[in-house]
């Protein structure tokens, strides 16, 4: 059995806010030695994705600079953790801006981005300012969607209440379940 990799990557526009304590407690639950690498998609910002698909060959150059760190450490990994608050019903625009990167990456020759990622497991993590989980069905529906669409497997997501900073792990239902998440 291959030994897991988890790759967080965090796209809150705020520092150590709920969505980030509730993907740190689920993580502090993987066994002792699992890989862990954390990343922020705001620092430094990638750039918005250009669509060139439709343009000479279709193919994209090899991304460069953090967005190349990007492709690296999420190829690097067998478990991809996508941790964004909920933003009007929908996850952050870094979180989006990443994965709209992968359509590129695709077509980056001799990256095979699309076979690479088969198998792998994408989850979420999320908090939302109101009891209502029904809310958060677009950020679920979009994520499961794209690891069914890239031939991953869908580890599910994670979903906790908190509007002010700390919130979140003041529920006793939400931090049970981000103990058992990952397992």
């Amino acid at each position: 059995m291959t030994a897991r990799s988890f790759l967080f990557l965090l796209g809150s526009s705020r520092a150590d806010g709920n969505t980030e304590d509730l993907a740190r407690l689920a993580a502090e639950q993987l066994p002792t030695g699992t890989e862990q690498r954390w990343l922020n998609l705001s620092e430094p910002a990638l750039p918005d994705f250009e669509d060139l698909r439709h343009e000479g060959d279709g193919s994209y150059p090899a991304p460069t600079g953090h967005a190349a760190t990007l492709l690296e450490a999420t190829l690097g990994a067998t478990d991809l953790v996508l941790a964004s608050p909920l933003y009007w019903y929908a996850m952050s625009t870094s979180t989006k801006r990443y994965l709209d990167h992968w359509s590129g990456w695709m077509r980056v020759p001799g990256v095979d981005f699309r076979e690479r990622m088969t198998g792998r497991t994408l989850w979420g993590v999320t908090s939302l300012a109101t009891a209502d989980r029904s809310v958060a069905e677009p950020a679920t529906g979009t994520l499961r969607t794209i690891a069914s669409y890239m031939r991953m497997e869908w580890g599910g997501m994670l979903l906790g209440t908190g509007n002010r900073p700390g919130d979140v792990l003041n529920d006793p239902a939400t931090t049970a379940h981000a103990k058992h998440f990952f397992g």
